[in-house]
């Protein structure tokens, strides 16, 4: 039997990716955005592939904002890259 492997959308590319491939970034109950790198973090999510450019691309088409129903900061989206960018030179 074969398993399924979820898919999920990028949020900066829109293309259907394997989840295990994305990052996800989430919003907590308590109204705070951050990285999740373990996809464990309670709350609403949206998924983007692990480069900047993505990250980029999703600040710059809103989609961050329409999936989280609220403004993301500037200053949080200089964290988001200081975060991957660490996690990916690790």
């Amino acid at each position: 039997m074969v398993k399924r492997v979820p898919m999920r959308m990028c949020t900066g590319c829109r293309e259907m990716k394997p989840k295990a491939e994305l990052v996800r970034v989430v919003k907590s109950p308590e109204g705070v955005v951050a990285l999740d790198l373990v996809g464990k973090v309670p709350g609403r999510g949206a998924y983007v592939c692990r480069s900047v450019d993505c990250l980029k691309r999703s600040r710059k088409s809103r989609a961050l904002e329409r999936v989280f129903k609220g403004p993301v900061s500037a200053e949080l989206e200089a964290q988001l890259i200081a975060q991957m960018e660490g996690d990916r030179g690790e």
